[in-house]
């Protein structure tokens, strides 16, 4: 009996199903930290903090799993296995969407608290969908995947040996793999976080102050008419009349607000120093646009020690103290923590705290750069590079001699 062949629309259907899962896989692959925060986000919504230590194990091999199911299905590999996988794949991912949409649904409308995760992650950073959306999003793929499980025995293995076959399904593990480890030993590939280079900072981050000037209020001797005048005004008046305090007589002087304080739209975000002190608008302003180095180390118990004590991060300090630059460190943990760090490796430079809630966050240290620690160069609020701290030496080469 002759095989059948795969139907057109069939093997339409089959590639766009196992694109969208090499998509899927790969927006969480290159940036595999990400996708280890969100893994911890989930264990602690549903009670599982223990689970801590592993979220990038697992975040790791959901990415894996995911991407190398697409790549099968497209090269039409173990055809009748992997579309057994896609359905008990999906099925899940229904079932768990179905039940955070409706949690979100009732913790918005009626009160309830069960700690949902408001965004999914299954596009990484890429793309944000909120539970129902997901929710929907599933609905629609399951519908493909039935299809493709239910014609597998139609679709036709690619023509290959058993251990080619499976050759080729470890070529794709190792394509996600080495995405991964690349992302992970230094920055994501692609970076679609709010410090991405290029992004102004001040505007996103830093609350804006309110303008003022000074009004002085005079009053007319003959009349009792009042004018107000600003700084300029009043000296401008003063070189053109030279009787104006022959006719007029200083009342008060009182600031006037030209402009509103401008909240920024993401709150939470602060450099406060020992005594309570706040920098971050004097830092981050447009104004300032002498070059700015921030170290961020997410929480000081977990900071990669070997990144602090680098030669090449000594040599950028100094060389910032020698030329005017500025150079701070930010972290989560608090002023105690920050002292006990501080002398324990001699370090010479402000580190900042950003106190937040552990488990709520809003985590501005820990998002800004998926590295502990990173560093990130900013003039006049604008992020101009950063670097995981395994590429320290790379920016001591590139702006050592070459930021004026």
């Amino acid at each position: 009996m002759r095989k059948q062949k795969e139907e057109i629309w069939v093997k339409i259907i089959r590639i766009l199903l196992a694109i969208l899962f090499i998509f899927s896989g790969l927006s969480k692959a290159i940036d595999p930290v990400a996708s280890a925060i969100k893994m911890d986000e989930y264990f602690i919504s549903f009670g599982l903090g223990f689970l801590h230590p592993l979220s990038m194990f697992f975040g790791v091999c959901l990415n894996i799993v995911e991407f190398t199911l697409g790549f099968m299905l497209l090269f039409r590999v173990k055809v009748k296995f992997t579309s057994t996988i896609y359905l008990l794949f999906m099925g899940f991912f229904l079932l768990l969407t179905l039940w955070l949409a409706v949690a979100e649904h009732l913790e918005t409308n009626y009160g309830y608290d069960f700690g949902v995760v408001k965004d999914c992650g299954c596009f990484g950073q890429a793309i944000e969908l909120s539970n129902l959306q997901t929710f929907l999003k599933n609905v629609v793929i399951i519908i493909p995947t039935l299809i493709i499980f239910y014609k597998r025995k139609r679709i036709p293995d690619i023509r290959l040996t058993e251990l080619g076959q499976w050759s080729l399904t470890t070529i794709g593990v190792l394509i996600v793999c080495i995405v991964q480890v690349v992302a992970y030993r230094h920055l994501p590939l692609i970076d679609f976080g709010d410090w991405k280079v290029g992004n102004r900072i001040d505007t996103l981050f830093v609350d804006q102050p309110a303008e003022k000037e000074l009004l002085y209020i005079y009053q007319n001797k003959a009349d009792s008419s009042m004018i107000y005048l600003t700084t300029d005004e009043l000296m401008d008046i003063y070189d053109k009349n030279l009787n104006f305090d022959a006719e007029y007589c200083f009342v008060e002087r009182k600031d006037s607000t030209i402009k509103e304080i401008k909240r920024a739209p993401l709150q939470g975000f602060a450099m406060v120093d020992s005594t309570g002190g706040e920098h971050s608008f004097e830092l981050l302003n447009e104004n300032n646009q002498n070059p700015l180095y921030i170290l961020f180390m997410h929480n000081l118990d977990e900071v990669n020690v070997k990144g602090v004590q680098q030669t090449a991060l000594k040599d950028l300090i100094d060389t910032c103290h020698v030329r005017g630059y500025d150079f701070v460190g930010l972290t989560n943990s608090s002023i105690e923590e920050i002292s006990e760090f501080s002398k324990q490796h001699a370090l010479n430079f402000p580190i900042y705290t950003n106190t937040i809630d552990p488990i709520k966050g809003p985590f501005m240290v820990r998002d800004a750069i998926h590295s502990n620690p990173g560093l990130i160069l900013l003039r006049g609020g604008v992020v101009i590079d950063k670097w995981a701290w395994r590429d320290f030496p790379k920016a001591m080469k590139e702006y050592k001699e070459n930021l004026d």
